[in-house]
């Protein structure tokens, strides 16, 4: 456990992230692993990794439990509540009036013209987001030739990913990645 400030600091910066990502969470992942690992220390990014790879394996809302994992890493319990209701609270009421409005204006030009602004940002910011989360695992050309090769795979062909999820999960357990 950490310093009470930090538990404080950690909801406010969740909060905040929550407020401006696009795309959801995943595209404010980078801030995310700065502000926890980088600028805190209190994970490392092995930790950071892990738990984005735990959530993204189990169902359900995933980065409301990432938030949570984080929150009980830095300040136990009371801040993993606290980071799962700063993920979701706020975003939805902010979302919950735009939406009234949105709906209120969908047939004027300004609003298609955000629509089409707003897809590259949202592609943008995931994609660093996936570059970020690549960055803090120490692979070698193994997994680099394999990840390739997966990606390879799901572009050029239709085989289903839970395919390649269960060999990755193999070649994992036999510690050849």
């Amino acid at each position: 456990m950490n310093a009470p400030g930090a538990s404080t600091s950690l909801v406010g910066h969740i909060a905040l992230l929550a407020l401006i990502s696009f795309g959801g969470v995943p595209g404010v992942l980078p801030d995310l692993r700065n502000f926890v690992v980088t600028t805190n220390g209190w994970l490392t990014d092995q930790e950071f990794a892990d738990c984005f790879a735990i959530v993204q394996a189990i169902p359900g809302p995933n980065m409301i439990l990432m938030m949570s994992f984080i929150g009980w890493k830095v300040g136990g319990l009371p801040t993993a509540f606290a980071s799962a209701l700063v993920t979701f609270g706020p975003s939805c009421a902010v979302a919950y009036t735009a939406f009234h409005y949105w709906e209120r204006f969908r047939d004027t030009a300004w609003q298609s013209r955000i629509r089409r602004g707003l897809t590259p940002v949202i592609i943008g910011l995931v994609t660093a987001g996936g570059y970020a989360m690549a960055r803090t695992v120490d692979a070698g050309w193994i997994g680099v030739g394999v990840t390739v090769g997966a990606a390879a795979l799901l572009l050029g062909s239709r085989l289903n990913p839970l395919w390649l999820l269960g060999a990755g999960a193999v070649l994992g357990g036999f510690g050849l990645v």
